[in-house]
C-alpha cells in the first residue's frame, strides 16, 4: 500500500511540475528564448493564493479552486507585462540580453514578494478541502486527487485550444517556422504575448497547486525554473508532450529517492541523470535529431 501512496504523491507532484514545464516550452516555442522569470511567476501564482485568500472572508472557508480563475488573471497579466518590457523591445537582440532582461524581472518579482509577505514560507488554502479519503485499504489525501484533477483539466484545455482552435494553429505555425506565419498573415507580436501570458497563468496555476502541500517562499522560484528546465532536457527540447512526460519522470524520481534516502540526494542525483541525457540523447526522449523545436 505504500507504494499506492507514493505513486500518488508523485502522480500530484508531476502534474505540478508538468503545468510549469508546459508553460515554459509555449514561451520557448514562441521566442525561442528563455523566460528565466517563470519560475518567480509559479511563486508570484502562489502569493497570488495567498492574498486573495486573506481579501475574501475566512469564516466559511473558501477552497483554492474558488481563487484559480483570479490567479490565473492575475498571472496572465504578469505573463503580459514580462512579454512587452523584457521580450519584446529586445527581441531582435542576441538572446543574452532575453536572459539577463527576464533574470531581473524574476529578481524583482522575488523582492517584490519578500518585501510584500515576507522571506518566511507561506500555505494558500486546499483546493477542495483537508483530509484523505480511505479507499483500497489505502489513506489518499483529497489535496493530491485535487491537484492531479486540476491539473488534468486544465491540461485537456490547452491541448484542446492548441489541436482543435485556429488559435492553436496559429500558435504551432509560429513555433515551427516564424517567418512563413508571418508571410501568411499571422501577427507574430500578438502570438508571442499570448504565449506569455498562457504560459504565465499555467505557472501561476502550479503555484496554487504547490502552496498548500509544499508551501511557497519568494526564494522558490530557481529551484522551480530548473525542474521545468531539466523536464525540457529530458523530454525533448521545445516539445510539448516530452516537457509533461519529463516533468512527470522527474516527480517520480524525486519522491522515490526521497523516500529511501533523503530529498538533497534526490536532487543531486536528479542533475547527474541531466547530465547523462546531455550525453548520451541530447535531443530529449521526444526532440529531434536535429534539434528542430516541435
Amino acid at each position: 500500500m505504500l507504494a499506492v501512496q507514493l505513486l500518488l504523491n508523485a502522480l500530484s507532484l508531476g502534474a505540478a511540475y508538468a503545468l510549469v514545464a508546459l508553460g515554459f516550452v509555449l514561451v520557448l516555442n514562441a521566442t525561442t528564448a528563455v523566460n528565466f522569470a517563470h519560475g518567480e511567476s509559479v511563486v508570484a501564482g502562489g502569493f497570488a493564493a495567498v492574498l486573495l485568500a486573506t481579501l475574501l472572508p475566512t469564516d466559511i472557508g473558501i477552497p483554492g479552486l474558488i481563487l484559480l480563475p483570479g490567479i490565473l488573471v492575475i498571472t496572465a497579466a504578469l505573463g503580459l507585462a514580462i512579454g512587452a518590457l523584457a521580450y519584446l523591445p529586445i527581441r531582435n537582440r542576441p538572446p543574452v540580453s532575453v536572459f539577463v532582461t527576464t533574470i531581473a524581472v524574476g529578481m524583482i518579482v522575488a523582492n517584490g514578494l519578500n518585501a510584500t509577505f515576507g522571506a518566511a514560507p507561506r500555505t494558500a488554502p486546499p483546493l477542495i478541502g483537508v483530509g484523505t479519503i480511505d479507499m483500497i485499504g489505502v489513506s489518499i489525501s483529497r489535496q493530491s486527487i485535487a491537484i492531479i484533477v486540476t491539473a488534468c483539466v486544465l491540461i485537456g484545455g490547452l491541448a484542446i485550444v492548441l489541436q482543435r482552435t485556429q488559435l492553436g494553429r496559429q500558435f504551432r505555425a509560429c513555433a515551427q517556422d516564424p517567418e512563413m506565419a508571418r508571410a501568411v498573415g499571422i501577427r507574430l507580436t500578438r502570438i508571442t504575448l499570448l504565449s506569455f501570458a498562457l504560459g504565465t497563468a499555467f505557472a501561476g496555476a502550479a503555484g496554487l497547486l504547490l502552496a498548500h502541500q509544499f508551501f511557497i517562499s519568494p526564494a522558490d522560484g530557481a529551484p522551480l525554473i530548473l525542474k521545468a528546465y531539466i523536464a525540457v532536457v529530458i523530454g525533448g527540447w521545445g516539445s510539448l508532450r516530452g516537457a509533461a512526460i519529463g516533468a512527470f519522470l522527474i516527480a517520480a524520481f524525486e519522491v522515490g529517492v526521497a523516500a529511501i534516502s533523503s530529498q538533497p540526494l534526490a536532487e543531486g542525483l536528479l542533475y547527474g541523470i541531466v547530465l547523462l541525457v546531455l550525453f548520451v540523447r541530447p535531443q530529449g526522449l521526444f526532440g529531434e535529431p536535429q534539434q528542430v523545436r516541435a
